[in-house]
């Protein structure tokens, strides 16, 4: 019995559009972080990068279930003591809505080089518009 590992040339990398248009926060990072990871495909290999590229339109668009919007912290340090730096939900999509979905999505994906090589492959719009048309990515639907 053999392990399989794909090779470069096996994995084809396609790109996808997704309309955050409404769409719940938690359940739209779940679904990118494993498009990401490849796990749809049949020649995922946990320690391999097999996933495709995922375009996101509207992230300021994105809902947030419950008390989210105001309750939901989201911390930081800036280096420097007593550097802890916080913003709420509410003031984060206001002020940079692409963030919201890039810290869950980020949230879901391994914390070491691969979780790092594939959140490079993760491209988030605030509008509609998006600079990637050359590459012809597919609609999914969620």
């Amino acid at each position: 019995m053999k392990t399989f590992m794909p090779k470069k040339q096996d994995i084809e990398r396609r790109w996808y559009l997704i309309d955050a248009n409404g769409k719940i926060l938690g359940r739209l990072a779940s679904f990118i972080a494993s498009r990401l990871r490849g796990k749809h495909k049949p020649i995922y290999t946990p320690h391999a990068d097999t996933g495709d590229f995922i375009i996101v339109i509207n992230a300021e668009k994105v809902r947030l279930t419950g008390n989210k919007l105001k309750d939901k912290v989201y911390y930081r340090h800036t280096g420097y003591i007593g550097g802890v730096k916080s913003i709420t939900a509410e003031k984060l999509l206001q002020k940079k809505p692409e963030n919201l979905i890039r810290f869950a999505v980020e949230g879901m994906l391994p914390k070491n080089r691969l979780g790092r090589k594939l959140i490079k492959k993760l491209k988030i719009y605030a509008g509609s518009d998006h600079p990637h048309e050359a590459q012809k990515p597919e609609i999914l639907e969620i």
